[in-house]
């Protein structure tokens, strides 16, 4: 008997309670930046000696940081169903965790691209500097999506999201579209779980279960309602 599909969209709030700040709980700040200044392509053309610079104190924060009980929940849960990750996170605390299928929708932070390339990516654990150039010649940049860019992995997500028996998100306020958008393709008539500390906005969803708590505690909350059977 094949196992039912539980398809996670996660966001911030899952890395959290790893350490990794986020700036949607600080008035548009991240890390003391504004965020249109490291993340975006005007910010890029600005600076990019400041915005390659955050992103290699990002990435050590990253390296630095441990899967938490959310994480480490979320991939237990393959043990009972067939378990597609979508996060908005860019971290790999989701795959460090044991999770076998992760879809990043904003790009990997352990990743860097050409500017001249949007497709080929290459690992990188250490720093990228000006000067430092792809294979192609092109600057090398993180192969991160920013504010303002296509959002290449919308359509795969889309998909996935079609063929859910199971849906929740977890950790993310629902607010960074196109992401957000997702939770409309999840089929109708399935049971739906938003856990946040915060729920968002989301009373168009039907058979929707919301449990109010940081994402450590409400996957735990997840794990004995799904195990259980009960809503």
């Amino acid at each position: 008997m094949s196992k039912k599909r539980l398809v996670v969209l996660t966001g911030a709030g899952v890395s959290a309670e790893s350490g990794l700040k986020t700036f949607r709980d600080s008035g548009g700040l991240w890390e003391g930046y504004d965020v249109y200044e490291v993340a975006s392509p005007r910010g890029w053309a600005n600076n990019p000696k400041l915005v390659l610079d955050f992103y290699n104190m990002r990435r050590k924060d990253v390296l630095a940081a441990r899967p938490n009980a959310a994480h480490v929940g979320l991939a237990d849960l393959q043990h009972d169903f067939d378990v597609q990750i979508i996060t908005q996170n860019v971290d790999d605390l989701h795959e460090r965790a044991g999770s076998h299928n992760v879809l990043h929708l904003h790009g990997e932070i352990l990743k860097m691209r050409s500017v001249l390339s949007e497709t080929e990516s290459f690992d990188i654990t250490g720093d990228i500097h000006l000067g430092d150039v792809a294979p192609d010649g092109g600057q090398l940049r993180p192969a991160i999506v920013w504010f303002e860019e296509m959002v290449p992995m919308i359509e795969p997500a889309i998909e996935i999201m079609s063929t859910a028996d199971l849906f929740a998100v977890v950790g993310t306020s629902l607010i960074v579209y196109p992401a957000a958008g997702l939770v409309n393709y999840a089929p109708p008539h399935i049971p739906k779980y938003i856990i946040d500390k915060e729920i968002p906005y989301a009373q168009s969803l039907e058979n929707l279960t919301a449990i109010e708590q940081p994402a450590t505690t409400g996957v735990r909350e997840l794990i004995r309602i799904l195990r259980n059977g009960t809503r």
